[in-house]
């Protein structure tokens, strides 16, 4: 085992509760469709905050659909309610909306869509505030079958040399990057875009897969291990937590640094403390 991968697993781990927001309410689906609301992100976040959640994850799930920002006003009010470290994304198109959202209140951005157009933003974004505020997010879709992606997501040689070999290897076995919200899919191999992501400048990757998601059958931990093998930098398991034993699996299994949720947290099945307490008692270090 590489040295970089058991300092990793000697780290805590960390219980990140995720607030996918739409129109100012905190949702949640399946598979990203079929969303039904989980209330108030100030509230939550406030209440995720004073019960021992290690950070949150802020997403504006429909801001890259519509070509928006992320509303930089609900984003201050939960800043002011949560007084732990706090990811922020969604529609962030250039470093500019980046520097926005941090002095808005939040810690870390993360960025998709916009770096699967664009990956120097990556590099411009880490040179600007640092590898430990830039989140690479991937939502992966497992590949059945070799798929085609429409030109304007298709990687050139003039754009980036290295993201042009990242295409074309998406059949059978392997995960596709998907972007805009899940909504359109690309030909970019997931653990290849993580890996030059890392080289671009990222200093996390928050790793969801679309086919646990909101499922509670338990996270995608080939999809998890594939990408943790891969990289250096910190990877959260996101996607399919149902019950305790999930959250485990993803970090023995999955070798996930951080786990993140939402339905078994916002609809009241487990408090932060329960997880803690049960991966403690299992020999997982977590902030208890």
């Amino acid at each position: 085992m590489p040295w970089w991968q058991k300092v990793k697993r000697m780290l805590t781990k960390r219980i990140i509760p995720c607030l996918d927001v739409k129109d100012n309410r905190v949702v949640k689906g399946v598979k990203f469709v079929n969303l039904r609301d989980a209330g108030d992100p100030v509230e939550l976040g406030a209440r995720y905050s004073d019960t021992g959640a290690d950070e949150l994850v802020f997403l504006d799930i429909t801001a890259t659909i519509r070509f928006r920002k992320t509303i930089v006003e609900l984003v201050e009010k939960v800043a002011e309610n949560v007084f732990i470290p706090f990811t922020v994304g969604g529609g962030i198109q250039t470093v500019g909306q980046m520097d926005e959202i941090l002095r808005s209140g939040a810690d870390k951005v993360s960025v998709n869509t916009a770096a699967v157009e664009n990956p120097d933003i990556l590099t411009e974004a880490a040179e600007r505030f640092g590898s430990q505020c830039v989140v690479l997010a991937i939502d992966a879709r497992r590949s059945k079958a070799p798929h085609l992606l429409r030109p304007s997501y298709r990687p050139t040689p003039d754009s980036d040399t290295e993201l042009s070999g990242l295409s074309n290897r998406c059949g059978a076995g392997h995960w596709q990057v998907c972007v805009k919200a899940g909504t359109e899919p690309t030909d970019i191999d997931v653990v290849e875009w993580a890996v030059k992501g890392e080289k671009s400048g990222a200093g996390e990757i928050l790793l969801t897969s679309m086919d646990a998601d909101g499922t509670k059958a338990g996270y995608d931990n080939e999809l998890n291990k594939a990408v943790s093998d891969a990289v250096n930098i910190p990877v959260i398991a996101s996607g399919g937590a149902g019950k305790l034993e999930h959250l485990y699996d993803a970090i023995v299994d999955g070798g996930a640094d951080a786990v993140l949720m939402a339905s078994i947290t916002h609809f009241g099945n487990y408090t932060i403390r329960q997880m803690k307490e049960y991966l403690a008692g299992r020999g997982i270090a977590v902030n208890l």
